[in-house]
């Protein structure tokens, strides 16, 4: 295993490979959507380049992920994950399994370094301890190479 941190910050402002965002499926068109938390600061700063090319892959099952470009962003891509369910809610099994496909992701092209959210404290309205304990859990149970820092938000 690699080096995992836990830091308190902004994810749009880490110097990693690749960042998660933690999506919906895409069964609502992302331009009805008005962005929230994470999704909200990636459209204000990336553009919606990404958003437009997530669209294009069509409905995402629930703790599936997605790479697409960073649009404005300087990181090598994004990792969206579909971390809450038609609910809008997360559950424990939408975290690990969105973890173990993002992570899949950053193995496949070899990205050395990942910033995660805590996956389901946002929007999906999970408790940020228990998702923490989750996402952290998870990770613990995977072999990786690289660099991970899972990043809890705080406002500048």
């Amino acid at each position: 295993m690699a080096e995992l941190r836990i830091i308190t910050g902004d994810l749009l402002d880490q110097k990693v490979d690749v960042i998660i965002n933690p999506w919906n499926r895409n069964v609502i068109p992302w331009w009805i959507l008005l962005p929230q938390g994470v999704s909200g600061a990636i459209k204000k700063r990336a553009g919606i380049a990404p958003f437009k090319e997530i669209a294009k892959k069509g409905r995402i099952p629930l703790g599936e992920a997605v790479l697409t470009g960073a649009g404005r962003l300087p990181f090598k891509g994004i990792i969206h994950v579909a971390g809450i369910n038609m609910f809008w809610r997360a559950t424990e099994k939408s975290i690990r399994k969105s973890v173990i496909n993002a992570m899949k992701i950053v193995e496949e092209q070899k990205f050395s370094s990942v910033a995660f959210p805590v996956i389901g404290s946002g929007s999906g309205s999970f408790p940020q301890d228990k998702a923490l304990k989750i996402l952290l859990d998870q990770l613990n149970q995977i072999s990786f190479d690289a660099k991970i820092l899972i990043v809890k938000y705080t406002k500048n």
